[in-house]
């Protein structure tokens, strides 16, 4: 592939990189992404009517959505596009919006849910009215997840749903959940299941937040005790729900941005360490050098995937490459930054002690890291697609 801008997409980069320039709230600007990094950078609670507005100016340009069609707000940029403006706004350090909603609910119902479905979710969730969660790992069905347990059962205009989800994120602020639920016990594991619709507010549904090891609680568990779903609230067919949710899971492999932002990261790792005249600097300096060139090598697979996506080509196996690579650099990254930064390192509060570093970013993104490689398909699953779809290797 050509790793170089044609004219044309050179000229949309320098249009989205001067439209965000002139665009970005100035309460925003250096506020990051949707990674922990990002969201702690400022080290307070981001100005909710900068973001507010940001959405609208945003929204206005249909780059909240950028792949959606116009018809549901969306601009439908062509791939190359896409990636560029990820890009620009990873580089800016600009609050993007994204998550289930946007990233997987509305193009599931844009290919597989019914007219009134859309006509119903997608602008509340472009506008960010409504928030969503995904039911879909369970304590005994994570990785493997069409090994899914909980029950739902027809009962005249609805079915009652009995079970237990896990790692449940955002559950605790969510509108809505996406659910897979299994309809037939007797059919193989990956049939069976079915795809729903569930209100968070309905009767017999209740909620215990994970604390991780960072102290924060976006993981829950969700509880189903007697839950009754409208029928109408499944997409897709009954018992073909596994079909559908591998579709939302498709939407999950877009990791064109995180690159651009491991880049910043270690930069300001740099920055922050000649500034504070750091002697783990000096030490770890050969180890930062081979981050930066790894940085990139995630970089350019990374835009293989999308060079895929651009021809037409769906990619599978190629996608698993750039997750498994990528959150394992995650985890090197945070442990070269932890060494850099010697005792400081350890400190994770924010502007409250001063022995901290960059708010103590550098503790946070090294307890955030751990969970890199299991987190959206485990490296061990990444390394089996890997070698089956892309090797031709036997299933052991």
């Amino acid at each position: 592939m050509n790793f170089r801008d044609t004219p044309a997409e050179a000229e949309f980069r320098a249009g989205v990189r001067g439209w965000i320039a002139e665009n970005l709230p100035g309460a925003l600007r250096g506020d990051g992404g949707e990674g922990e990094w990002g969201q702690l950078s400022s080290g307070h609670e981001r100005d909710k009517h900068a973001l507010a507005l940001w959405r609208e100016r945003l929204q206005s340009r249909g780059w909240i959505a950028p792949a959606w069609p116009p018809r549901y707000g969306g601009a439908q940029l062509p791939i190359m596009q896409q990636f560029i403006l990820k890009e620009e706004m990873a580089r800016a350090r600009a609050p993007r919006f994204g998550g289930v909603g946007i990233g997987w609910v509305a193009p599931t119902l844009m290919q597989f849910g019914a007219e009134w479905m859309r006509e119903r979710f997608i602008e509340p969730i472009l506008s960010g009215k409504e928030r969503w969660c995904q039911g879909f790992s369970e304590p005994g069905a994570g990785s493997d997840l069409a090994s899914v347990q909980t029950r739902a059962v027809r009962d005249g205009d609805d079915y009652v749903v009995d079970g237990q989800k896990i790692w449940t994120s955002g559950a605790h602020i969510a509108d809505w959940m996406i659910l897979l639920a299994r309809t037939d016990p007797t059919e193989p594991k990956h049939r069976g299941l079915s795809y729903f619709l569930v209100d968070m507010k309905t009767l017999g549904i209740s909620l215990s937040p994970i604390i991780n090891m960072a102290g924060n609680s976006g993981f829950n568990q969700v509880f189903f005790e007697s839950v009754r779903v409208p029928a109408a609230n499944m997409v897709g067919e009954e018992n073909l729900g596994w079909y559908v949710a591998a579709t939302t899971l498709d939407f999950e492999r877009s990791l064109v941005d995180l690159c651009v932002e491991y880049r910043a990261i270690l930069e300001e790792v740099i920055a922050c360490a000649k500034e504070n005249g750091l002697a783990g600097l000096r030490a770890n300096r050969h180890r930062l050098v081979d981050l930066l060139i790894e940085v990139e090598v995630a970089r350019n697979l990374s835009a293989r995937v999308v060079s895929m996506q651009a021809r037409g080509t769906q990619p599978n196996y190629e996608a698993s490459i750039v997750k498994l690579y990528a959150s394992e650099v995650e985890q090197r990254m945070a442990a070269v930054a932890f060494h850099v930064a010697g005792m400081a390192g350890q400190v994770t509060s924010r502007g409250q002690s001063r022995w901290e570093l960059l708010m103590g970013r550098i503790a946070r993104f090294q307890l955030h890291s751990v969970a890199a490689t299991i987190g959206g398909g485990t490296s061990e699953v990444q390394r089996n697609i890997i070698a089956t779809r892309g090797l031709g290797l036997p299933r052991g």
